[in-house]
């Protein structure tokens, strides 16, 4: 098989305030393969989300390479890896950022209109084929707060299968629903995987979760191996408060690009299309960036 993914002795530090260095990568070297189904496991605070951000081009790596469907993106700017990522990437968060005002249809709808490949007749039909795969063809028409978590989080597979991405990334996918619901989301993405030959690279806690993919890896202190450490030193307060900041700094890219190609479609949307979702989009942002200025001034943060 060809790889799809390759990062070669990535190293990542991030600086908080004048004198605390955080180590969140430290040499990590992976490739995954086309049609392949990864899970990446370990304790938090050891580099998991980081690790996505590199492969989902959330970030720049401070040392190292990384190289993306035989696309070295290492030393991209912001504007190359929102191309990038609009193009080659589908990302399925926790919190599922659905526009509530819009159905399940427009949801998928979206990020199709963005990418301007599809005709408006295409858009529509491969919006119902999507929610059809993912077992939602009842509810093309039913609006986030009338569908359970589960059904949710399948309109946001759907979207992110909508622009057929080279790798799916998935931090943490069913960590806000029933792990009976969330078992069930697993082995769905399983089915992708060997029916559409999708590739998942995925964060999960849950071993029952990881046993659905073809290969487990594990990261401890910012490195990966292949099996599970028997002891781990815990990662102080600060470790954990930046990987919560880089979980949600990855969120508000996906978002702020997402704002960015609203305004570059309006002429292709609807009045009330553009308007609710540039309302949800913007009160996101908002949110998203308060909880991440409190963490930035929070004492810990400081320390």
């Amino acid at each position: 098989m060809s790889k799809l993914v390759e990062l070669r002795d990535v190293t990542k530090i991030y600086e908080i305030g004048d004198e605390i260095r955080v180590k969140a990568l430290q040499g990590a070297s992976l490739t995954v393969d086309k049609r392949e189904m990864v899970s990446i496991m370990g304790p938090s605070g050891c580099g998991k989300s980081t690790l996505l951000n590199m492969i989902g081009g959330l970030d720049n790596p401070t040392s190292g390479q990384v190289i993306i469907d035989g696309v070295d993106i290492t030393n991209m700017n912001e504007g190359e890896l929102a191309s990038f990522r609009g193009e080659r990437i589908g990302f399925i968060f926790q919190s599922y950022n659905l526009v509530p005002t819009l159905t399940a249809l427009e949801n998928v709808e979206l990020p199709m209109i963005f990418a301007e490949k599809y005709s408006t007749k295409e858009i529509s039909e491969r919006a119902a084929d999507m929610l059809g795969l993912v077992g939602l063809g009842e509810r093309l028409h039913h609006r986030p707060n009338q569908l359970s978590g589960g059904q949710q989080q399948r309109v946001a597979i759907a979207r992110a299968l909508a622009n057929e991405p080279s790798i799916i990334i998935a931090d943490e996918p069913t960590g806000n629903i029933d792990r009976e619901t969330g078992l069930k989301i697993i082995r769905f993405f399983q089915h992708l995987n060997k029916t559409l030959g999708q590739t998942f690279i995925l964060v999960t806690h849950d071993p029952d979760i990881a046993r659905v993919s073809q290969r487990i890896l594990h990261m401890l202190d910012g490195k990966i191996t292949s099996r599970p450490a028997r002891t781990s030193i815990r990662p102080s307060k600060q470790i954990l408060l930046e990987e919560q900041r880089q979980l949600m700094l990855a969120e508000l890219k996906w978002l702020e690009n997402s704002l960015a190609r609203l305004e570059e479609s309006k002429a292709n949307l609807t009045p009330v299309l553009y308007d609710q979702s540039k309302t949800e989009y913007a009160r996101r942002l908002d949110s998203l960036d308060q909880a991440i200025l409190a963490l930035n001034n929070s004492e810990l943060m400081k320390k």
